[in-house]
């Protein structure tokens, strides 16, 4: 990175901004800056442009200088502390990047759209805090200073002449956000908060809570990683109650053996819905639209219930790549079509973990790692948030890292004995606590990636078993169950909830699933095999035909 400072202004904004054709102390209006006036007060025309660009801009904010250049190239706007005004600081993205305006990233050429635009749209703001009233009752004002209908702000509509109606839309920030916990209106069974998140369910003695321990993979299931289910979840596994080790598999589509996930549900894990298309773009899901999320999620639970012959309607768990939250639109149809609970939210790395809780209340910690887009209005939804993991590889001595959600994300695990050391601290943090559930999720590739990890997690899964009689492995439903049913670890044996599909043995449904070979005009060119133990339909499902006989969802 380049940074100008006064002393060397005017050899600094030659090197970056010599292809600018004009100049001019007004606001960029077009997509060049002309530099061809007469250059006598160069020096104080150089520094009026650069005061222009940088009024009301955030301090890191990249902007391009011109559209006519390298898409490598933007700069930002620094202070300058002693002399007052500002400089800029340029970047150049690597090779084979080019940056992104929306993101601020240097990010892949063929994902960048904005190599056209010279800078992020300037979005107005509602004006909500002004010292006297300037509405009427009922009503807020734009930051136009409009006033309209308290009911209209962030309902997805524009309706304040600058837009701004529908820029102030945070958890903390939505006019008609989801109240605060209420303890006399949220009750068990049907509701659960507290204040801070950290209050365990029923107020029960901590030495009398189980800890909950929940293993959730992300992803196709299939060849790859049946055999690392089968090891982690071996038949003789079991929880203190006498019942197999559960585990949550939330499926995504392409490349899903239907025929293994029917004997994961057999075997009584939990199969929940993790997308049709799994698309490779964040964006796609943070700003998904109903129709969106209604073809991926109920797509795929459709597609799960049908190729995998699951017809006890147990498909109630929804889990967004990348762990985009889609915002009130994703939650508004997991309602409609309900759905249950969202694993997606990450609740930030803290001292005490976060117990899941209802969403008909305000979320009880910040919107962490969800690109903002966290669910702000009241939904009918339970969210099993995942508490990040501190992934220090000596937390007695090493200092403060930003926590990782996912096992698989933790980028500084390289070998087993730091992910052994990683989980069972952990697991430590939550049971020396509030025991709140550890949610431990994986991406369905990274155990068959990083070789001797899935022994060090079964070693580690006997040796918790072996060492503790309250510590349970469960589905996600399962920790639900107990949340709307507190139950103290001497009362566990007799839980029913938790007796259902105890220890399953037999033979899979079927041996030799059919392998159909199957294409869809939604995927020209591909001939993609789905594995069932059904009849093969007549194309490969997909968004628009999530049954394969040619019908639109």
């Amino acid at each position: 990175m380049k940074t100008w400072g006064a002393g060397a202004m005017k050899y600094g904004v030659i090197l970056v901004i010599t292809t600018l054709s004009t100049i001019s102390s007004k606001p960029q209006t077009s997509n060049s800056i002309d530099f061809s006036e007469d250059r006598d007060n160069e020096d104080t025309r150089y520094q009026a442009v650069i005061q222009e660009l940088c009024k009301n801009r955030p301090p890191n904010e990249y902007f391009r200088l011109s559209t006519e250049s390298n898409c490598r190239d933007v700069v930002r706007c620094v202070a300058n502390d002693f002399v007052g005004g500002h400089s800029l600081a340029a970047v150049r993205c690597p090779t084979g990047l080019l940056f992104d305006l929306d993101g601020q990233v240097c990010d892949w050429a063929a994902k960048v759209e904005n190599c056209d635009k010279l800078t992020k749209p300037r979005i107005a703001r509602p004006n909500f805090k002004t010292d006297e009233p300037v509405c009427q009752v009922g009503k807020l004002q734009c930051g136009d200073g409009e006033c309209i209908d308290q009911i209209l702000f962030c309902d997805k509509n524009i309706d304040c002449q600058d837009g701004s109606d529908e820029v102030a839309c945070g958890v903390d920030e939505d006019p008609n956000a989801a109240p605060k916990c209420d303890l006399s209106q949220c009750v068990l069974p049907e509701c659960f908060c507290s204040p801070d998140g950290t209050q365990v369910p029923g107020d029960l003695e901590i030495t009398q809570v189980p800890q909950m321990i929940t293993l959730t993979f992300n992803g196709a299931v299939n060849v790859d990683n049946i055999g690392i289910y089968q090891e982690v979840f071996k038949e003789e596994r079991l929880n203190p109650n006498g019942c197999q080790a559960k585990g949550t598999f939330f499926v995504s589509h392409k490349y899903t053996n239907y025929s293994a996930v029917q004997e994961l549900h057999r075997k009584g894990h939990e199969i929940g819905v993790f997308s049709i298309t799994n698309k490779d773009s964040p964006r796609y899901w943070s700003q998904g639209s109903y129709d969106d999320w209604l073809g991926e999620m109920a797509g795929a639970r459709l597609i799960t219930e049908r190729f995998a012959n699951i017809t006890d309607s147990t498909i109630i768990g929804v889990r967004a790549p990348y762990l985009r939250v889609g915002g009130n639109t994703q939650f508004e149809m997991m309602s409609d079509q309900f759905f249950v609970y969202d694993s997606s939210i990450a609740a930030p790395l803290g001292r005490v973990p976060i117990w899941p809780y209802s969403l008909v209340f305000r979320m009880p910690h910040k919107c962490h790692g969800n690109a903002g887009s966290c669910p702000s209005r009241p939904h009918a939804i339970w969210e099993m948030p995942i508490n990040e993991l501190d992934r220090r590889d000596d937390p007695t001595f090493d200092e403060r890292l930003s926590g990782c959600h996912l096992v698989s994300s933790c980028s500084n695990i390289y070998d087993k004995e730091q992910f052994a050391r990683m989980i069972r601290h952990n697991f430590n943090r939550h049971y020396i606590t509030n025991r709140a559930p550890l949610s431990l999720s994986f991406d369905s590739a990274w155990l068959q990636v990083n070789k001797g990890f899935t022994k060090a997690l079964v070693d580690w899964m006997v040796e918790t078993l072996e060492e503790h009689n309250d510590v349970y492995f469960l589905t996600e439903i399962q920790v639900l169950e107990w949340i709307q049913k507190p139950t103290d670890i001497n009362s566990l044996r007799d839980f029913q909830e938790w007796k259902e599909k105890c220890d399953v043995k037999g033979q899979p449904f079927c041996s030799l699933p059919n392998p159909c070979p199957l294409t869809t005009r939604e995927l020209p060119g591909e001939t993609l095999r789905l594995h069932t133990c059904v009849e093969c339909p007549n194309n490969y499902p997909w968004i628009l035909d999530p049954t394969g006989d040619g019908f639109s969802f």
